[in-house]
């Protein structure tokens, strides 16, 4: 599994990471993942005992799944109603969360490779130290966020005695899944680009033919890019839409970059 991801300066040394839309991929995976706690419970129960992780890793999609649906409950609530408003508080905290945490999310551990994106007038190691960079620093932030948020669970679920929606719990349970989810998408991304700089200095000592093996890491430098680009001293909106029209990028998180502070 490999995925294409876009690399590029929007403001300075504020910079854009995102990775390009793969419908077919998502739509795979969550037809894959349980939908009832019946199918959970069997499969959990049918693996080997030594399989922990992927149990963990089931048992986070089915809950993710369960909340993507109440999610799309809301949304659907008719204007005006008390769901609909919870809705308006849900988008309000979303719009908070940091877009190079949705990036970091959108990285998956059965990724085998990546192909890396960025304007021709850029250097490709600098982009690669980048990259490492937001893989390192995404790996040690999101990892104390996952486990400040795990203690603030049990507090939270306190508030299930009132005769209203525990919002505060549903919160804090969705960051805790995304600062996880974040946690593990740095740590595969960093693997990937340490394994890049390895295997380079190994193909440079030994002179080996790897044609049926695809690089972990492939920087693609794209003239079309550049030129949509410009210097990127400031981009504008308009070009920024452009590209994702054109690299089929998710608008809303590309323009969340041109608003947050430098990276």
């Amino acid at each position: 599994m490999r995925a294409r991801l876009l690399v590029f300066p929007i403001k300075g040394r504020n910079w854009c990471f995102i990775r390009s839309i793969d419908r077919s991929t998502s739509e795979s995976q969550s037809s894959q993942s349980p939908t009832t706690f019946k199918q959970l419970w069997k499969n959990v129960s049918s693996s080997s005992p030594k399989a922990t992780a992927a149990n963990v890793e089931l048992c986070v999609d089915f809950v993710a799944n369960k909340m993507n649906k109440a999610w799309s409950g809301l949304e659907k609530a008719p204007p005006g109603s008390f769901k609909n408003k919870i809705h308006g508080v849900g988008l309000s905290l979303l719009s908070r969360v940091k877009p190079s945490e949705i990036f970091l999310k959108s990285i998956p551990k059965q990724l085998t490779g990546v192909e890396v994106v960025f304007p021709s007038s850029l250097n490709a190691r600098l982009v690669r130290r980048r990259l490492r960079h937001i893989a390192m620093r995404g790996s040690i932030v999101h990892k104390n966020y996952f486990y400040g948020s795990v203690t603030l669970l049990p507090v939270t679920s306190a508030f299930a005695v009132l005769p209203l929606p525990n919002v505060p719990f549903f919160w804090i349970l969705f960051r805790t899944y995304s600062h996880w989810r974040a946690l593990k998408g740095s740590e595969k991304l960093l693997q990937l680009v340490s394994d890049s700089s390895k295997t380079h200095h190994e193909n440079e000592s030994e002179e080996k033919s790897s044609d049926s093996s695809d690089p972990p890491l492939v920087m693609e430098a794209s003239e079309e890019l550049e030129r949509l680009v410009g210097d990127g001293d400031d981009v504008s909106k308009c070009r920024l839409k452009d590209i994702c029209k054109v690299f089929d990028l998710e608008t809303s998180d590309v323009l969340k970059y041109q608003q947050q502070k430098n990276y």
